[in-house]
């Protein structure tokens, strides 16, 4: 079993110009990665570059960090994007989505009861750890709860991690060359700077600004995404605003965001890392299948395609799934949607059922 240890992403002990230093390696790595993914035709090539660039990187122990600082402002632009896609055609259909939503709830339990016992099993974690490694909700919630409960938080940390760049890294691939959808298509990702009038401009930065701060104040899960996403679905949807983001800016906001999740490993020793990667494959491969499956039985029941399911279930991060959403031109609302609820869900109820479950095994 491999013996963890903390890992801190930003030590304290880098002076400024050295942690500078390093976060502008992590973004030099990201972009060559993106330019790169982006020349040879590769799904969703602005993220999967940085993200895989940088999970190497990081395995290599090269000297990368994370520019976590600039991280709320580019969830913040990717929030706008994503409630530019809510139109008064798909807001009249979400009433049709409550089944699917409750649904989710079933797919929730299911996944969790396969892989929770995969962790405690294949992964030698103990109860606490392997409960919140195998919730798929927010990496920084579950991270912070789990520690709270007595979990190995360094554990549950690379466990989110990996998840996230499994999941994406696969249903991207899957899409791509199974399915066929050109993912490397950007015309979903708005247009250009000088395509856009400078009202609207205007609209759109009022739009993120508004929203960064509604998110918190209604304490929003993911509230610098989430915010600004509602506040921009509202002024697209009144007319308001016309424009999604600015291509450049939203391909700007997929390096950076795919070079932060990749520098997630970073303080983490090569073997962690493998074993991280390779646990979380079997727990990703047992909650894709569960996906699979109920996007099969009951895309129907749901009125939607499989493949709309398969995003919306697909236990990826929000701003992740509803980036591949936009590149395979599905309905990003319905997608969005599904994964607030689930994080929703998980923050709400996973420690609930911790506790539940922990008082029964007492009383035994």
């Amino acid at each position: 079993m491999v013996a963890y240890r903390n890992i801190d992403p930003q030590p304290g002990a880098l002076s400024r110009r050295a942690m500078l230093g390093y976060i502008t390696l992590a973004l030099a790595l990201g972009t060559a990665g993106g330019v790169l993914f982006n020349a040879i035709g590769a799904p969703l090539p602005w993220m999967l570059g940085p993200m895989i660039f940088n999970t190497i990187a990081a395995v290599l122990g090269a000297p990368i960090r994370p520019p976590m600082l600039v991280r709320p402002y580019v969830v913040v632009v990717i929030g706008v994007m994503l409630g530019a896609g809510f139109r008064p055609e798909v807001v009249s259909q979400a009433g049709d989505w409550l089944v699917s939503f409750s649904f989710l709830a079933l797919y929730l339990a299911v996944s969790c009861v396969l892989v929770v016992p995969f962790y405690r099993r294949f992964g030698g974690f103990d109860a606490v750890t392997a409960f919140f490694a195998g919730m798929p909700g927010g990496l920084n919630e579950m991270i912070l709860i789990g520690r709270d409960y007595g979990g190995d938080d360094a554990r549950i940390a690379l466990a989110h991690a990996a998840r996230i760049v499994v999941v994406v890294s696969l249903v991207a691939v899957w899409f791509r060359l199974i399915a066929g959808h050109d993912l490397g298509d950007r015309s979903q990702f708005g247009v250009g700077f000088a395509e856009i009038p400078l009202q609207d401009l205007g609209v759109l930065l009022l739009c993120g600004v508004l929203g960064y701060y509604v998110g918190p104040l209604l304490r929003l899960p993911a509230p610098t995404l989430i915010g600004p996403m509602l506040v921009s679905a509202v002024a697209h949807l009144s007319g308001i605003a016309d424009y999604p983001p600015p291509s450049e800016l939203v391909v700007l906001a997929q390096v950076i965001l795919g070079t932060i999740i990749g520098c997630r490993f970073v303080g983490a020793r090569a073997g962690q890392i493998a074993h991280a990667l390779l646990l979380s494959l079997g727990a990703t491969l047992i909650m894709l299948t569960v996906t699979v499956v109920f996007a099969v039985a009951f895309h129907t029941l749901f009125g939607q395609t499989i493949e709309q399911v398969l995003l919306a279930y697909s236990p990826g991060g929000l701003a992740e799934m509803s980036l591949v959403a936009l590149a395979m031109h599905a309905e990003v609302a319905y997608v969005a949607s599904h994964h607030v609820v689930r994080i929703t869900l998980v923050i709400l109820f996973a420690p609930l059922v911790f506790r539940w479950l922990r008082a029964r095994s007492d009383h035994r």
